[in-house]
């Protein structure tokens, strides 16, 4: 498959842009009562996001959980208005609601952040059959990690979205750990991939690190569902190289296992590949790095500088 060019800068910047955002997170949580609640970052695994949202149109729709940051800044989510969520703020995406762990910004089509581990695939599989019921073309992708794999939600929701054919991407995010329990612990099978065969639907496993692979089993995939054949479900080999949250201090992570991930990291990967190609110059790189810190810092700005939500807001946006 060939790749654009354009195709290659768009992943490369959202790979940036997403690091950049949550190195600037992990800066803010060290300041105390900057930033209120649990902070679960993504950082090293970030071209899973990059390289999936790239496949996919404005039209389709993603379900993410608690490692979200990526997904939703790589499907075009605004950085000021998710930093001022993070920060509780009211021009925040959920007008200061949701937090950090929560979001939801349906503008870009992503209905909803869950963190119930496997809460994510059966409410992907309501979403799917409203799209192959009302004939839209497009599909819904659902990020999970290998813990919410053996979640019995998770077996269900690709059973019924097998039985159904309906036009559902499954992508399991593996960054190796479930919390605190490393994949060896929590699951015996080799690959989570290899159980998409009891469901018969096509189970691919790829180098998460790799962005252009991502893109490419992502597109695949969502070619598949198009034409009518079902869900695929895909698993990116990754690394998280934080702990599960910033409060984490990683006791159960080998520091050399950490520093063995760390070198596979996939900015270098991308980046250097299109240096190499001619793709972008070492001036246009810098460009793209300048931009986004000036992104980064001005949602920060923004954030810091909105008002925090009044007590009788609580009351609006609700159902009942």
């Amino acid at each position: 498959m060939q790749i654009s060019r354009e195709k290659k800068l768009e992943m490369l910047r959202a790979l940036l842009l997403s690091r950049r955002f949550e190195e600037a997170l992990t800066e803010l949580c060290k300041i105390e009562g900057k930033i209120h609640g649990m902070m679960i970052l993504c950082t090293g695994q970030e071209a899973v996001g990059a390289g999936v949202c790239a496949a996919l149109q404005p039209e389709d729709v993603i379900f993410t959980n608690h490692r979200s940051h990526a997904h939703l800044l790589a499907k075009g989510a605004d950085p000021k208005a998710l930093m001022a969520e993070i920060f509780g703020k009211r021009t925040g995406c959920n007008k200061g609601k949701s937090g950090t762990l929560h979001l939801a910004v349906p503008e870009i089509n992503a209905p909803c952040t869950t963190t119930v581990v496997g809460g994510g695939p059966p409410i992907a599989v309501g979403r799917a059959f409203a799209q192959q019921y009302r004939g839209e073309k497009c599909v819904t992708v659902c990020f999970i990690g290998d813990g919410a794999a053996n979640e019995g939600s998770f077996h269900e929701a690709l059973n019924l979205a097998s039985v159904w054919e309906l036009p559902v991407i499954f992508v399991c995010e593996n960054n190796l750990y479930a919390g605190a329990q490393s994949y060896e612990q929590h699951t015996r099978a080799e690959n989570i991939a290899d159980r998409a065969a009891g469901y018969a639907m096509p189970g691919v496993v790829v180098d998460g690190n790799d962005a252009l692979a991502v893109y490419m089993s992502a597109v695949d995939a969502r070619e598949r569902a198009l034409a009518g054949k079902g869900p695929t479900l895909i698993e990116y080999k990754t690394y998280r190289w934080r702990g599960h949250g910033e409060s984490d201090l990683q006791l159960y992570q080998p520091r050399e296992e950490i520093e063995r991930w760390q070198a596979m990291c996939p900015i270098p990967k991308l980046r250097g590949d299109m240096l190499a190609e001619g793709l972008i110059s070492a001036d246009e790189l810098q460009a793209m790095e300048s931009e986004i810190g000036e992104t980064v810092r001005e949602a920060i700005r923004f954030a810091e500088e909105s008002p925090y939500p009044e007590p009788h807001e609580a009351l609006e946006d609700v159902f009942a």
